[in-house]
């Protein structure tokens, strides 16, 4: 649920904690990778590989 839909203040103060947290651990993490994540559909594309290094889109027409 995105911050403006939240039906009760402690809702969308919740949701502003929740988005500013995930922001700073994403700064965290680019810093120590030492470059920026994939964001978008490329994010997606790269989360949804698994070890076998297929994408999920590759298994499902295999």
């Amino acid at each position: 649920m995105g911050v403006e839909q939240a039906p009760t203040t402690k809702g969308r103060k919740a949701a502003t904690e929740l988005k500013a947290a995930a922001a700073k651990d994403e700064r965290k993490t680019e810093r120590a990778m030492g470059k920026d994540l994939a964001k978008g559909a490329k994010r997606f594309d790269e989360r949804s590989k698994s070890s076998d290094g297929k994408s999920a889109g590759t298994k499902q027409r295999d």
